[in-house]
Order: structure tokens, then C-alpha cells, then sequence
């Protein structure tokens, strides 16, 4: 971890239409390797935080900057410009497209990108091995387990090589093996240093593998502290 701030939020506060504000002059800054887990009830904020993080909304006041670029002020073809080249993402239900191969859906984020197709599929070949999936590569992702399903998600989201990986209830669609094997994933790569920021109300996630956890209540961090990983 270093003191270099990856996501810096301040004074940010959303509402949706005349309704009530969902998040209320909230502001949080995020280190570097840092694993930040973000708890709180149903309606407490939680993905609209990390919408907002994504550039797939914006705040009604304050600013959202990651990785130096003030994500709030995007344009729409900016935002997914900036997404696909510095913000990874999984889903609680893996979002990956059937009819496309394991190593296709791995492939994708560098194809949108333009990467040279040598370099892509050394760098698929990599994180399939890495993750433990490679030998699924020509298989259609319906035939996996969740926790492979989740693995491979992982590897899409990691291809780009983001600075920050996003995960949303990645655990919430899994078995309790393939949750622990998910957990286990996340937490070495952070130790390897990617930084993390991941929406959960699984517990043992948080204790797992997050560095510090923040509760958020009416829109408002009710608690902010570092943690010591199970």
C-alpha cells in the first residue's frame, strides 16, 4: 500500500428525481493497494456509491476523481473510455456472454481496447493460468460451476490491467466452497497489490480479504476503520 490516494469522493451527495437523498455529502478517500470493504443495509447507498466510482452515474453535488481523472465531468464516450482502461468490474451474477468461449469473454475488454491480438491472448493465456481456469479456455460458461463462472469474470475484469478492480455482491450468487474460493481469489490479489473496492453484505468477505471496512447508514459513513484479515 502507499499513500498515493487511487479514488478520492468529496462532498458527493445523489438524489434521484424529488426522492430523498441517497447519499448525503459523503466524502472518502482510498490508498493504493488498498482493500476497501463497503457495508450497510438495503437502501444505505452502497451501489450507488460504486456507480459513481464506475462513471455510470454522476453526483448530484461534489466530485468523484480516480487515478487523477475527475470522473463526474466525463462524457459518455469518455466514461467508457476511462472504464475500460482503468476501472475493472464484476458482478454478483458474473455478467458473462454464453455463446462466447471462456477465453472469448476474457478477451473482450482488450479487443474493445484495441489491443494488438498477440498481446491479448498472452495476456488471457496468463490470467486463466494465474486464476486456475486455463484448462476451461475453450469451454462455454455454462458448463462451469458459479465460483469458476466468477473466476472468469475476474480474469475480464482484470485484463485491461486496471488500477482498481469494483465487485458487487461477488460472493451474493455463489455456494458457501465457491464463495471461500472467491475470498481466497480476491484477498491474493490484493496482497499481490491491486486495489479493491467491493460492495458485500457477506461478513466473512469483508473479514477475509478487505484492509478496512466503512459502514454506510442513510447515505452517510456510520463507520470507517481498518482491519485485521482473518
Amino acid at each position: 500500500m502507499t499513500d498515493h490516494h487511487l479514488i478520492d469522493v468529496h462532498g458527493v451527495s445523489k438524489t434521484y428525481d424529488a426522492g430523498p437523498a441517497v447519499l448525503t455529502g459523503l466524502t472518502l478517500r482510498v490508498r493504493a493497494g488498498e482493500a476497501l470493504a463497503v457495508l450497510g443495509p438495503s437502501g444505505s447507498g452502497k451501489s450507488t456509491l460504486l456507480n459513481l466510482i464506475a462513471g455510470l452515474d454522476r453526483p448530484s453535488e461534489g466530485s468523484v476523481s480516480v487515478d487523477g481523472v475527475r470522473v463526474d465531468s466525463l462524457t459518455e464516450t469518455e466514461s467508457a473510455k476511462y472504464r475500460r482502461s482503468r476501472i475493472g468490474m464484476v458482478f454478483q451474477f458474473f455478467n458473462l456472454l454464453d455463446d462466447l468461449t471462456v477465453l472469448d469473454n476474457v478477451l473482450l475488454p482488450a479487443q474493445l481496447s484495441g489491443t494488438p491480438r498477440a498481446e491479448a491472448a498472452a495476456r488471457a493465456a496468463e490470467l486463466l493460468a494465474r486464476l486456475g481456469i486455463d484448462r476451461h479456455a475453450r469451454a462455454f460458461p455454462g458448463r462451469l460451476s458459479g465460483g469458476e463462472r466468477q473466476r472468469v469474470a475476474v480474469a475480464r475484469a482484470l485484463m485491461n490491467r486496471p488500477p482498481l478492480l469494483l465487485a458487487d455482491e461477488p460472493t451474493g450468487a455463489l455456494d458457501t466452497a465457491s464463495g471461500a474460493d472467491v475470498r481466497e481469489l480476491l484477498r491474493e490479489l490484493n496482497a499481490d497489490g491491486q486495489t479493491i473496492v467491493l460492495v458485500t453484505h457477506d461478513l466473512a468477505l469483508a473479514e477475509s480479504c478487505a484492509t478496512r471496512t466503512i459502514e454506510l447508514v442513510d447515505g452517510r459513513i456510520a463507520r470507517d476503520e481498518g482491519m485485521v484479515r482473518r
